[in-house]
């Protein structure tokens, strides 16, 4: 058996003066530690309170407190007339010590000791970057965010004793009220005809993909997506099991003609659309189109999975509605969020839906977030019924006009040369289509020099293609003209 002695407590328990926690409790939990890994085995003999304290440097009472945690948490144990003793219950590591290494007792294991797959599916190319500048792939601009607004509406639920409900569980659909206004907003702006009992709420269009994925997709389910389509979305299919055939977009938006084609020789179980501004190159679906494809779906079965991510920013005319607002046979599910809208941050999403399929949802829900954020719910329902979301979009929508404008006008003065665009009718990104031989990462990687950040998931470059989206909301005029002088002086690299 060891003696204590042996065993380098100066070096096991290190106490910090400047810690919240009490020393009494630094020094009982590093021992634990100590024990769990085997550093004290069980039966070490442990110091006195007396010698500890002096090896520690602190007062006896203090080791006292701490053996006293030991011993009512079962790790330690006195044997009268013997001394102090890592109890034979404890589940030490037994009869000899793991080799002392400061390291060991304070390092988290790097990899796990359990094998699992791992998912190449859902990776997805993260750059993050310093630089002052970045066009993203059409984020809003959080400066423009009412925040004053949303702080004095959130202050006010909180503030209120008649809202304490909401801290406890509730609907797994989400806050009732906001939903009740959601869907009057739903309706007056998408031209839909539903109530409360329609909506479930999500934290985004993400978790409204996967959602719906997880429940109305099974392996080996065909989905159609456009050709090219929203990467996540595509690797939500996938990671349910799914088959992915994409099918041409043209200017007119998704063909009608290569769906119906497809229905003909195969079951396709879902078909997933971004219609307002295809994702990514912005075209609209045509209402023509619009029609044939919810024709279609009746006729051969399909639910259309319409993410309206882009709705709220339409610059030339009034917005075409959704097809889920002329969808009397009930195959339409429809995704939206306010992401785009407030702020990214701010993870406030919907699905709308028939009831029988909301219902079924929300035992999914339940197992993954269970109700989303109450109280943020209660006042952004409190925003929608003062009128002051929709008084914000319509502000927002005239300052992300003038930089849709301002940004193609620097591209057509500056690149006719090197690229070719269509004004998208909205949204807050432009798709641009480049000569073959410019190397549009070699272009990322000069402009990056000059402190503008093109990330990696804006460029599309095959043997067949090379394209940009340069997503313009989050930059401000005086932004978007630096942006446009690195991007042509990076060029000329």
């Amino acid at each position: 058996m060891s003696s204590p002695v042996e065993i380098p407590f100066q070096s096991i328990v290190t106490i910090d003066r400047q810690n919240e926690t009490p020393v009494y409790l630094q020094i009982s939990r590093q021992m634990i530690n100590a024990i769990q890994r085997g550093v004290l085995y069980t039966g070490a003999r442990l110091p006195g309170t007396r010698s500890l304290a002096e090896i520690l440097s602190v007062h006896r009472k203090t080791v006292v407190a701490a053996y006293n945690e030991l011993d009512a948490q079962g790790w330690i144990e006195l044997r009268p007339n013997k001394g102090t003793f890592v109890t034979q219950k404890s589940p030490a590591i037994a009869d000899s010590p793991a080799s002392f290494n400061a390291d060991y007792l304070v390092k988290y294991p790097q990899k796990t000791g359990f094998a699992f797959e791992e998912s190449m599916l859902l990776d997805r190319p993260v750059s993050v970057s310093k630089a002052e500048l970045e066009f993203t792939d059409g984020l809003p601009d959080v400066r423009l965010a009412p925040m004053d607004k949303l702080a004095k509406a959130y202050s006010s639920v909180l503030r209120r004793n008649n809202n304490r409900k909401l801290l406890g569980y509730s609907h797994v659909e989400g806050n009732a009220f906001f939903r009740t206004k959601l869907a009057d907003y739903l309706n007056n702006t998408r031209g839909l005809h539903i109530g409360k009992e329609n909506i479930i709420t999500t934290r985004g269009i993400q978790m409204g993909i996967y959602l719906a994925s997880m429940l109305l997709l099974k392996k080996g389910d065909h989905v159609v997506v456009g050709n090219l389509s929203y990467y996540t979305a595509n690797m939500i299919f996938q990671q349910a099991g799914a088959n992915i055939i994409s099918v041409l977009v043209d200017e007119h938006g998704i063909s009608v003609e290569a769906v119906r084609k497809l229905c003909e020789t195969k079951r396709i179980r879902m078909l997933y659309i971004t219609p307002h501004h295809h994702y990514p190159t912005t075209v609209t679906l045509s209402a023509e189109r619009r029609m044939e494809l919810l024709n279609l779906s009746v006729q051969y079965g399909f639910i259309i999975l319409e993410d309206d991510h882009d709705y709220d920013f339409h610059y030339n005319s009034s917005p075409v509605l959704p097809l889920a607002s002329a969808d009397p046979a009930g195959m339409v599910v429809y995704i939206g969020s306010f992401c785009k809208a407030l702020a990214p941050g701010l993870r406030s999403g919907y699905i709308v839906a028939p009831q029988n399929l909301i219902t079924e949802l929300g035992k999914f829900r339940r197992i993954i977030d269970r109700q989303g954020d109450l109280m943020m719910e209660q006042a952004l329902g409190e925003l929608l019924d003062e009128g002051e979301i929709q008084r914000h979009i319509k502000k927002a929508q005239k300052v992300y006009h003038q930089r849709r404008d301002l940004l193609g006008t620097l591209l057509q003065a500056d690149f006719q040369e090197y690229l070719h665009f269509k004004t998208p009718p909205g949204g807050l990104a432009i798709w641009t289509e480049w000569r073959k031989d410019v190397n549009l990462m070699r272009l990322s990687k000069n402009c990056l020099k000059q402190n503008l950040h093109l990330p990696q998931t804006l460029l599309f470059q095959t043997g067949q293609l090379s394209a940009m989206r340069l997503g313009f909301g989050n930059l401000d005029e005086g932004e978007i003209r630096t942006a446009v002088e690195i991007l042509n002086y990076s060029i000329n690299l």
